[in-house]
């Protein structure tokens, strides 16, 4: 699976109760599908996955699923403590049509979260898991950060893709990129060398099998005009095969810029929840090497990002959402809303920065 491009880990809306606001889960994600990220991550650490039951996890991933569009990526937070309980969900994701699971690191039993322990629980969830999986670094939420060493070592087993790497350290970064670039694996991309999703193929498929008219050529592997022998035509959709290392993804959108000239190929943010345009244009006009103009795009949300997301956290992303068109709302308690002052300052901090 293809992950480069801008993935908004997507919030969870609720009621003023705290019941799950399903209406405008559905409107965010509609709304999400809309823009030019490339794919959503339900059920991540923006979504407050911890704070919610099993069943309420279940309900949100097919909630998101039946709301998005096909060729967007959908990746699903699967991290459970336990390996067992990760590898329910992520059989789970797999039933709904999920294209890849996100497992962050287990950190509860912190003395005992050795290398080893570490090695092994992601290669059993790798070796069972019916989704590619994605590693989940987040230490400033979880206490625990997985040493590069032990990245390297698991970037090798053919069901882990990429790791999202949200310790905001961008030496890590590269020193993962450079040490897995031996990596080499092939994933199925569109003419256009943009992902091709699950759903994506068996909506390809159904529309043959319903009697949609396709060119006579591409029925042979063409469309009729000339073509690379590259291309391929599953049902009624024009694939490519491309070449991808262990994808290296990052959550700090305050650091987007200088992640991905370490070698990262996209990112995993929260501030892309009120701002996936924004967040787009410093990915868009870094990958056609526009660099001024990427880092004008960057110095923009930069003071914004670090302040909402690391200072102010998901009450402040759900109030950035809230003043940009999608639904925030409050967050589940323990974790409070905010006050008065602090909505001003998002204001102010959002003026500029409009999706």
């Amino acid at each position: 699976m293809l992950l480069n491009g801008i993935f908004p880990p997507i919030t969870t809306p609720f009621y003023p109760d705290g019941s799950i606001y399903w209406k405008k889960l559905e409107h965010n994600v509609e709304r999400y599908s809309r823009t030019p990220i490339s794919g959503i991550v339900v059920q991540g650490s923006t979504g407050e996955a911890i704070m919610m039951s099993d069943q309420e996890r279940r309900d949100v991933l097919r909630a998101a699923r039946e709301a998005a569009a096909p060729n967007k990526v959908l990746i699903a937070g699967t991290g459970i403590e336990s390996a067992i309980e990760t590898l329910k969900l992520c059989e789970y994701a797999a039933h709904l049509g999920y294209d890849a699971a996100m497992v962050r690191t287990p950190h509860y039993y912190k003395a005992a979260m050795t290398p080893t322990a570490m090695l092994t629980f992601y290669r059993t969830v790798a070796d069972r898991s019916p989704l590619p999986i994605i590693i989940y670094n987040f230490p400033s939420a979880t206490g625990y950060d997985i040493p590069a060493e032990v990245v390297i070592e698991l970037a090798n087993h053919p069901n882990l893709l990429s790791i999202k790497e949200s310790a905001g350290n961008i030496d890590k970064v590269k020193k993962i990129y450079e040490a897995t670039r031996h990596v080499k694996r092939t994933v199925t991309v569109t003419e256009q060398f943009e992902a091709v999703t699950g759903r994506m193929l068996h909506e390809a498929k159904q529309a043959v099998a319903v009697g949609e008219l396709v060119p006579v050529g591409a029925l042979a592997g063409g469309s009729g005009k000339p073509s690379s022998a590259a291309v391929e035509t599953v049902g009624s959709l024009r694939t490519r095969q491309k070449e991808v290392g262990f994808q290296v993804t990052v959550g700090a959108a305050h650091q987007l810029l200088e992640s991905l000239d370490a070698g990262a190929v996209g990112a995993i943010l929260a501030f892309s929840c009120c701002a996936p345009t924004a967040c787009f244009e410093i990915y868009q006009a870094w990958k056609e090497r526009a660099t001024e103009i990427a880092r004008d795009k960057q110095t923009r949300i930069t003071e914004a990002a670090k302040r909402i997301v690391s200072g102010l956290s998901i009450a402040g992303v759900k109030y950035a959402m809230d003043l940009n068109g999608y639904y925030g709302g409050n967050p589940r308690l323990p974790i409070l809303p905010l006050t008065a002052e602090q909505k001003t300052e998002v204001e102010r901090l959002m003026a500029n920065i409009k999706n």
